[in-house]
């Protein structure tokens, strides 16, 4: 029988031996292996992607740098922000790569949404993004994934409060999701966030939401155990 996730909240942990946590629970687990959600935060800590350049990070200063083997580019990761892994096999959940990152996506959604902001899609850049200038509108963006949307994301009026960075190994999923609540932003300062010159990051304490660090990530918790479910 094949069941939802189970969360495991890790407190804040150093990245490196988290992610290498990871590789070793993917790499040793079996057809019977449960699926798990590692609910996490870290300290200062900027990781590349596979596609990650050195030209996006200008200054890390006492930050140090990760490589990993995660798709993207450059992030930052630190206190105050919710970091989920989810640890799933998706050939017993039954749902390929592309339905698992919109599966993500929408659990930030409705994450934000229990907060009372409208998380937004756009089109050609994995990740959650808000309206500035009024984040809880539900208008639809005109950048928004749609038939016909432009190859070149457009990020005119909004901020980045949710970023998605995942590795697939034999149908097994780990990295995972981050979501921005109450964060020193200055470090996504130094770099080109994901990759993309002066997209502006956000997170919910900016944007005038003020909820404890462990109520944002029960609600993340349950949102992605209930959307990864089979």
């Amino acid at each position: 029988m094949t069941v939802a996730p189970s969360a495991q909240f890790l407190g804040r942990v150093d990245y490196l031996p988290t992610y290498e946590a990871m590789q070793a629970f993917t790499a040793e687990r079996t057809a019977a292996t449960p699926d798990v959600l590692w609910i996490c935060e870290h300290p200062p800590v900027y990781t590349q992607g596979l596609a990650g350049k050195k030209e996006h990070i200008f200054n890390p200063d006492d930050i140090p740098v990760i490589q990993t083997n995660r798709g993207g580019q450059v992030t930052y990761h630190g206190p105050g922000q919710v970091v989920a892994y989810p640890l799933l096999d998706l050939k017993r959940a039954g749902y390929f790569v592309k339905e698992y990152v919109y599966r993500i996506e929408e659990a930030v959604i409705r994450t934000l949404m229990h907060f009372g902001v409208t998380g937004h899609r756009v089109a050609g850049a994995p990740g959650i993004y808000v309206r500035l200038d009024d984040p809880r509108s539900h208008a639809l963006l005109p950048q928004r994934p749609k038939k016909g949307a432009s190859a070149t994301p457009d990020f005119t009026g909004l901020g980045k409060i949710g970023a998605l960075g995942i590795k697939v190994s034999h149908n097994c999923t780990y990295h995972g999701v981050a979501l921005n609540v109450a964060m020193d932003l200055e470090p996504y300062l130094r770099i080109n966030p994901c990759g993309y010159q002066a997209l502006q990051t956000v997170d919910l304490s900016t944007i005038g939401v003020f909820v404890p660090w462990q109520e944002a990530a029960d609600v993340l918790a349950q949102q992605l155990a209930r959307y990864l479910a089979p």
